[in-house]
């Protein structure tokens, strides 16, 4: 979240929306003076009657482009739908590799040498969306969960932004259902 408005994306930052009232998101965006909300998951029946608020609050703005930032939540086919090409998300794998959580744990078990970020456009199939782009980072030998995630969330802290703001410009789209990007995005950490 601080990265994103530190970046200075073109365009305006409606709102940041949570379902948990302690996202430390919230903090950083009402210092900005930008609005908040909390639509808690645990006060709905269903995850459906949840996405359905999450949604309708979301649409109040009109937005562009929606930037999930450490949204924890499985969203309903129906929700991804409505917002289709124009929700993003970051994930902290090189996707295909390491999907859902726990990806540091995952990469260093897997003893792999690279381990980094994925920003891809947000589908019904869980961090299975087309990749926009991918921050590598190298798996030091003495890495434990912690130094790799610190790495790695550096690397987010870089390629969201800069997808983002590529996306604002009309650079970045989904179409026919693969990310079409109009220059290069990826780069080595």
């Amino acid at each position: 979240m601080q990265a994103l408005l530190e970046a200075q994306l073109p365009g305006q930052c409606m709102a940041v929306i949570s379902n948990r009232p302690d996202a430390s998101g919230l903090a950083t965006a009402a210092a900005c003076g930008i609005p908040t909300k909390v639509i808690d998951h645990r006060a709905f029946a269903s995850r459906e009657a949840f996405d359905l608020a999450l949604a309708d609050e979301i649409e109040r703005y009109t937005p562009q482009l929606i930037l999930l930032a450490g949204f924890m939540r499985i969203l309903s086919d129906a929700f991804v739908m409505r917002f289709s090409g124009r929700m993003l998300n970051i994930h902290p794998s090189l996707l295909p590799a390491f999907p859902g959580i726990r990806t540091h744990a995952q990469a260093l078990a897997a003893n792999v040498k690279t381990h980094g970020c994925t920003v891809h456009f947000v589908t019904p199939a869980l961090d299975g969306g087309p990749i926009i782009a991918q921050a590598a980072v190298p798996v030091l030998p003495n890495d434990t969960e912690k130094s790799l995630a610190a790495r790695v969330l550096a690397a987010e802290h870089q390629l969201y932004p800069r997808v983002a703001r590529c996306f604002l410009a009309g650079q970045v789209q989904l179409i026919d259902g693969r990310a079409k990007c109009a220059a290069p995005l990826a780069r080595k950490h």
